[in-house]
């Protein structure tokens, strides 16, 4: 697969840093296809990094032809809809969840968003079923490639893992460029 028609793909769950990683690896060199329609804000102040089509994909992957080349995010229950006639390189973002629960929910506050009424330990419970689903699944996809990586470890040491990150991605990267993408006071909900 050359590095023009590699498919790179920032996956996980709401809030475990996804955006960070676009913006990482935007830096590093891949351009990110986004449509800027859901713009930078208090909770995202680098930016979404959003494709409103990528939502759609079960009505449509034609737009997965402009993904050539170039990096776009994609919550990771929509990775089960990607075609199996192309390869993709997965970063997949991990994050501790009462972290990932705390900057959600301060998010939907926000918003003015009650968000679904349901509990830290139901939602907890939820998505920890949904990860052990998604991460068995992934093992068996002889389509796509798959690093894991957690959002503290990038923040602990962006040198060390922009390195991992871009040896991952066949080193086309600046890997310097990445770790300079890293902005720790942007890191709000610790725990």
């Amino acid at each position: 697969m050359s590095d023009n028609n590699m498919i790179t793909i920032v996956s996980g769950l709401p809030r475990s840093g996804t955006s960070m990683m676009m913006r990482m690896l935007e830096m590093g060199g891949i351009p990110p296809l986004i449509d800027n329609i859901r713009k930078a804000d208090v909770d995202n102040p680098r930016g979404y990094y959003e494709f409103e089509r990528v939502k759609k994909i079960k009505e449509g992957t034609e737009w997965l032809e402009d993904c050539k080349g170039k990096v776009v995010k994609m919550v990771s229950d929509l990775l089960f809809s990607l075609p199996t006639d192309r390869k993709y390189k997965v970063m997949f973002m991990r994050r501790n969840m009462s972290e990932m629960l705390a900057s959600q929910k301060k998010m939907l506050d926000r918003l003015g968003n009650k968000g679904a009424g349901v509990s830290e330990d139901k939602m907890t419970e939820l998505y920890e079923k949904h990860l052990k689903k998604i991460m068995g699944w992934l093992e068996k996809q002889d389509h796509m490639d798959v690093k894991y990586t957690w959002y503290h470890e990038i923040l602990a040491d962006p040198a060390t893992q922009a390195v991992e990150i871009n040896e991952f991605l066949n080193n086309v990267l600046d890997a310097e460029k990445m770790a300079s993408a890293v902005d720790s006071s942007l890191y709000r909900n610790k725990k």
